[in-house]
């Protein structure tokens, strides 16, 4: 491997520092998850609710100025739906604050029996608040969302609420435990490449390159498509010492995905590695 890669690559174990220009960090600056992507609680046909999440499509900023009103002037329910909509608005905006708040309040004033929308709520809660970078309210808001989830007997809310506290606890420096709430998504979630990414990145940047190598395999079964693999694929080759394998993964992303960021990160990673007819030295460290 040339010197110039690996010191792109190259990370210690601890994964929430060693911010090195080109590598990947999907533990920590993933995009939050989108709202919808975690099914609508209460009654899905309420035409309220889907007026207004249309119009979280059309003009976020209006949908939220109108779910703040719809909120004033209801109570029960319809109050918990409001906040519904005002906090899928808020996501749209980047208000992480605002996103919290109203979720927060979606899942207190969700009756205590129906733990699966309030597990739903609070996972909302929790997201925002990681992307809002309040990882300690993250972790407290995820942590209740799995309670809730395990209650109501929903192993994919409790996958989902355990991946994001993984990354939560990725951000507060503690990755022993982020590894068991990462490793508790994928067994609640076999199918999830997403979960298996996240672990597999995880355990490279515990330099853990085995297990790795073992958990990004699962993940490429499941998502093959998917760019963030096969740059993270790619990743764990290279620190393997396998060079030809790692480009592979990279040319992948680009013939698949040409015209995107993940491309774009494939190229550069691929400009650091030596031709393939280049059977020079290797570059060795300045002094």
């Amino acid at each position: 491997m040339s010197l110039v890669l690996a010191l792109l690559l190259q990370v210690g174990p601890d994964p929430t520092t060693g911010a090195i220009a080109g590598e990947p960090d999907e533990l920590v600056n993933r995009p939050p998850r989108a709202a919808a992507s975690i099914e609508a609680p209460l009654d899905p046909v309420s035409e309220w609710l889907r007026g207004c999440l249309e119009q979280v499509v059309a003009d976020p900023a209006r949908a939220h100025a109108q779910a703040q009103i719809r909120r004033g002037e209801t109570f029960g329910e319809q109050r918990v739906i409001a906040n519904h909509c005002l906090g899928v608005a808020a996501t749209e905006l980047g208000l992480w604050d605002d996103a919290r708040a109203a979720f927060l309040a979606a899942r207190d004033e969700t009756p205590p029996h129906e733990t699966r929308t309030r597990a739903r709520f609070g996972a909302m809660a929790g997201n925002a608040a990681l992307a809002g970078g309040d990882a300690a309210s993250a972790l407290l808001l995820l942590t209740a969302a799995e309670a809730d989830a395990r209650a109501a007997a929903s192993a994919s809310l409790e996958a989902l609420a355990a991946l994001d506290r993984g990354r939560a606890l990725v951000a507060m420096d503690r990755p022993e435990e982020a590894l068991a709430a990462l490793r508790d998504a994928t067994r609640l979630a076999p199918t999830s490449g997403e979960a298996w990414l996240l672990e597999a990145t995880l355990l490279r940047r515990m330099e853990r390159l085995d297990e790795a190598q073992t958990a990004i395999e699962r993940a490429v079964e499941l998502a093959p498509m998917d760019g963030e693999v096969g740059l993270e694929a790619g990743v764990i080759a290279v620190l393997s010492g396998r060079e030809d394998a790692a480009r592979e993964s990279w040319e992948s992303v680009i013939a698949t995905q040409p015209d995107s960021l993940a491309a774009q990160t494939a190229r550069d990673y691929l400009a650091q590695l030596p031709s393939p007819v280049d059977n020079g030295p290797e570059e060795e460290p300045q002094q």
